[in-house]
């Protein structure tokens, strides 16, 4: 497939139907026509000359089709939001999130009680800001925890602009909670909130190699080995925790963001929604 517009080969061969097509060739295809005018109707013209069984059946199907269109009821309103709802987030996702804000809740409860056995000078919040919105992002591809999943991740859509969607989804239900949760600890919001959004674009970046739910699962294990582990053994802030730290969780953060940007292509592969 071009950058602009398909080939003539995958067009005719899909419009024939024929078996040999790579999964990942359909599955491009399918999501460049839903936005591509201009392939839509060469695949029309396609299907008419190399599939004309299959364009007689069309119009026949049609035919009898139009006539009904113009008393078919309507989607109410409240199912139309709920169709729209869903291209932001799922019904698994729910849970995952809420538990997230309990997180941050319960942490700061062990601030403000001043329970903070193991963990030394390092603010709760500091220790899971990070993370939060990954395990959120994990969770709405799962493929374990989604039972819509396979129907999903074979859409036309599922790319960059439906990762995008639940990622911002994720951020917008466990920022404002880590906000009122720094803010009462007296954590600087760029100390917890650029780490935070580093690892979620750094999960996007990987997640168009491996995929996304393992891409989270190897940042959250880093998490864990490099900062948590040796924040409970010395009892102390380390370094990707303090303020002299907040550059090199700028670079991090700018180059998730121009890896995503520079791979979204990636994302209308299969592979990518793992």
């Amino acid at each position: 497939m071009s950058v602009e517009h398909a080939s003539t080969r995958l067009v005719d061969a899909y419009a024939r139907g024929d078996a040999d097509i790579a999964a990942d060739e359909v599955w491009a295809l399918e999501a460049h026509l839903e936005r591509c005018g201009t392939c839509r109707e060469r695949l029309s013209a396609a299907v008419t000359s190399e599939a004309p069984a299959v364009a007689s059946l069309v119009g026949t199907v049609w035919s009898e089709l139009e006539p009904r269109l113009a008393t078919a009821v309507t989607m109410p309103p409240g199912r139309r939001r709920t169709a729209a709802r869903s291209a932001w987030m799922t019904p698994v996702m729910v849970p995952w999130l809420a538990a997230a804000a309990c997180v941050v809740l319960i942490a700061l409860l062990l601030e403000v009680a001043g329970f903070r056995a193991g963990f030394g000078e390092a603010p709760l919040v500091l220790l899971f800001a990070p993370v939060l919105p990954v395990c959120g992002v994990a969770a709405s591809w799962s493929r374990g925890l989604d039972p819509a999943y396979e129907l999903t991740a074979s859409a036309p859509r599922a790319g960059l602009y439906l990762v995008l969607r639940r990622t911002a989804a994720v951020l917008a239900v466990v920022v404002p909670p880590l906000l009122v949760g720094g803010w009462a600890t007296g954590v600087a919001a760029g100390q917890w909130l650029l780490p935070c959004l580093a690892f979620t674009s750094t999960a996007l970046a990987l997640g168009t190699v491996v995929g996304v739910s393992r891409a989270c699962a190897v940042l959250v294990a880093v998490w864990v080995a490099v900062v948590l582990a040796p924040t409970l053994a010395t009892s102390r802030i380390t370094f990707a925790l303090q303020t002299d730290g907040l550059p090199v969780w700028g670079l991090v953060l700018a180059l998730g963001v121009g890896v995503v940007a520079a791979r979204r292509g990636a994302y209308s592969v299969l592979s990518t929604h793992r």
